[in-house]
């Protein structure tokens, strides 16, 4: 995708929301929000993904009037986007929003020690756990919580790095976030 691409996908993303939010009166169209607009190379055709909060019902419903809508759109997006080309406009539904929340929801139950429900639902299976082997350099102890700017001990046989990759300079931060070096007089 060039930049020039993708300059174009988010002045139409842009766009497409305001004639959504303004022009268009279609009772019909819930509450939607465009979330992303892909053109394709030749600037012929875009997707226009959009995110619809409602019931199924609801989704199906207003995908129906978004896709009447977007000829008079297009037209509308002719006065006021320069392009040779106004692309074809087809709407899809972005549910990442949805599968998102749904993961976490997931993740929340597990952490709960629950199964989740809306697996047993919908037929789907969790990857069995498997215990975590123990590896060189595991122990018993609980990790040390350190303190910012703490250094943290260094255990038997084990070599401490430097910040500077043993370069022999000093790193002193500076006000404006960057770091000036410095080098030590042999």
């Amino acid at each position: 995708m060039t930049q020039r691409t993708q300059r174009i996908d988010e002045l139409l993303r842009q766009e497409i929301g305001q004639a959504l939010e303004r022009e268009v009166t279609d009772p019909g169209i819930g509450f939607v929000t465009v979330t992303k607009v892909e053109t394709s190379p030749d600037l012929a055709r875009a997707r226009v993904w959009v995110s619809v909060i409602g019931s199924d019902e609801k989704r199906k419903e207003t995908l129906a009037a978004l896709r009447r809508a977007m000829p008079f759109i297009r037209h509308g997006l002719g006065s006021k986007v320069r392009l040779r080309r106004i692309p074809e406009l087809d709407v899809h539904l972005d549910d990442s929003i949805e599968r998102g929340s749904r993961v976490l929801q997931i993740l929340n139950e597990l952490e709960a020690g629950q199964i989740p429900e809306s697996l047993d639902q919908r037929g789907e299976s969790l990857p069995n756990p498997v215990p975590r082997l123990r590896h060189q350099g595991d122990t018993d102890e609980e990790p040390v919580q350190l303190e910012r700017g703490a250094v943290p001990p260094v255990k038997p046989g084990q070599r401490r790095h430097r910040r500077d990759g043993g370069r022999g300079a000093d790193s002193t931060r500076l006000g404006s976030g960057k770091s000036a070096t410095r080098r030590r007089p042999r």
